[in-house]
This record gives structure tokens, C-alpha cells and sequence, in this order.
């Protein structure tokens, strides 16, 4: 027979045990409930959030950036930087303008600031990103080709979505340097003449459609061409295009800054 008070005492460790463990375990998320609540009454975002990262991811972002394009980190880090002034006054000046109900009004790039530095870095002749919406990666993008242009390498963009009402944010100057295609991504890729250096698949998110999307592009890709994934954190349908055609790829992983979304990241494919 077991005695009552050993197992009093049993219970008591174990149930000091649970509580030191939670203590532990729940560091990480310190902050996380207030920030929930923070979104919850203030924001108006219900998808695609928009969000700064932190200074730590930034330097694992260009670190990123210099391996894929091969230029040195500190260049990376200056491409990274850039669009903090006249990019982040125009989205502001923008949303100001605009009466969208489901965008906050300030603006945050997040890990679209790593599609803006490797546009800038591989000095591409053509961009295709799939998945307009807001047009926050067009205004990025087309930002990242007209100071290329000015340093002699001009390139163009296109963006495709189906939504006719994509894009609310891309406007002069950035539209002088591209165009929304509006249609069946799939329909509107197959348009399309090559070469095409960068491509950014952030449409559809179901894994079928964003590897059509891939096999789509493939006869379009020029030998120096690099693909983006936006849904790479999701499924792994770049990562098996890139072994199946003989691609390197790497996994960035965003770290938002004062935000509850763990982050998504970016999914690169490249020679």
C-alpha cells in the first residue's frame, strides 16, 4: 500500500517541476499577449501584416543577401538601408492618401527589404513578382530598379495579380518603371518574354499553384536568374524545384519587431 504522504510529496516535486518548466518555456512569448492585444484593438490588418524587423535579423538579412548575390556584407548592408528614407516617406505619404481599411498607416517592409537589396545587388533587366495586393513589394522593387538605372543598369518590372484592385500603392515615380498585369498569374506569366533575372512567387499560396507557377517561369529564367519564395516557411516547393534543376537554396527566417506573428521569411533559389 502506497503511503498518503509520500504520495503528497511526489506530487508536490512534480508539481514544482511543471511550474519551474512553464516559468521557462513562457520567456519566450514574454511580451506576446500584450502585443496580441495591442493588434486586437489598434490595427487594422487582418492578413499580410506589415512589420519592421529587428536589428538582429537585418544583419542576418544582409549576410543573406551578400552570399546570394555575391557582393561584401557591407554593401549588402547599404542596399538593406536605402529605402529607409525616400521608400518609407512615400508609402507614408501614401497611406495617408489612401482610404484602404485593412492597411495601418505606417509603413514596415519586413522581409521585403531583402527582395529590395538582392534587386538591387544582381542589377536584374527584368523582375516578375506573382501576388501583387497592396503593391508594398512593387513600390520596393521598381525603388530598387530606378536607382539602378541611375547608376547605368536599367531593368523592368512586372507584377501580376488577379485582383483588378491590386496594387493601390504603386504609383509615380515607381510606375515609370513597371506595370501590373491583371489576370490568372499562370495566363499572365505565359505572356511573358524572357530573360527574367528575378522572380518573386507571392500569389496563390497552395503548393500546387506556386509549383506551376515555378515550372511556368523555368523556360523564361536567364543563367543568373534568382526565384524568391514567399511561402517558403509553408511548404517546400522551391526548395524541390531548385533540386530538380540543379539550384542552390537557402531559408531566411524573419524575426518581427514588436509584432505577435512569429514572421514568415523568404525561400531563395539561385545558382
Amino acid at each position: 500500500m502506497v503511503d498518503p504522504r509520500s504520495r503528497v510529496i511526489q506530487l508536490y516535486h512534480k508539481g514544482g517541476r511543471v511550474v519551474r518548466r512553464l516559468r521557462f518555456a513562457t520567456r519566450y512569448y514574454r511580451g506576446v499577449p500584450a502585443r496580441i492585444l495591442n493588434w486586437a484593438l489598434y490595427s487594422y490588418e487582418d492578413s499580410n501584416f506589415s512589420y519592421d524587423i529587428t536589428a538582429h535579423n537585418r544583419a542576418y538579412l544582409a549576410a543573406t543577401v551578400a552570399v546570394v548575390a555575391g557582393v561584401g556584407i557591407d554593401r549588402a548592408r547599404q542596399f538593406i538601408a536605402e529605402p529607409e528614407s525616400d521608400v518609407r516617406e512615400y508609402v507614408a505619404r501614401k497611406l495617408a492618401a489612401l482610404r484602404i481599411r485593412d492597411i495601418d498607416k505606417e509603413p514596415a517592409f519586413g522581409r521585403r527589404l531583402g527582395w529590395y537589396a538582392i534587386a538591387r545587388a544582381l542589377r536584374p533587366r527584368l523582375i516578375v513578382e506573382t501576388g501583387v495586393d497592396r503593391g508594398l513589394g512593387s513600390v520596393l522593387l521598381c525603388a530598387a530598379l530606378k536607382r539602378n538605372a541611375e547608376e547605368g543598369s536599367p531593368g523592368r518590372y512586372y507584377g501580376a495579380d488577379i485582383n483588378p484592385a491590386a496594387g493601390a500603392l504603386f504609383d509615380k515615380p515607381w510606375s515609370d518603371y513597371g506595370e501590373i498585369l491583371y489576370g490568372d498569374s499562370l495566363e499572365s506569366l505565359r505572356k511573358l518574354r524572357g530573360p527574367v533575372d528575378l522572380f518573386i512567387n507571392d500569389s496563390d499560396h497552395s503548393a500546387e499553384y506556386e509549383y506551376r507557377e515555378y515550372q511556368t517561369i523555368k523556360p523564361l529564367l536567364s543563367e543568373r536568374a534568382v526565384i524568391l519564395g514567399d511561402n517558403a516557411h509553408s511548404n517546400d516547393m522551391l526548395l524541390r524545384f531548385s533540386e530538380e534543376n540543379g539550384r542552390r537554396f537557402l531559408f531566411f527566417r524573419e524575426q518581427p519587431r514588436a509584432h505577435w506573428y512569429p514572421g514568415a521569411g523568404i525561400g531563395i533559389s539561385f545558382r
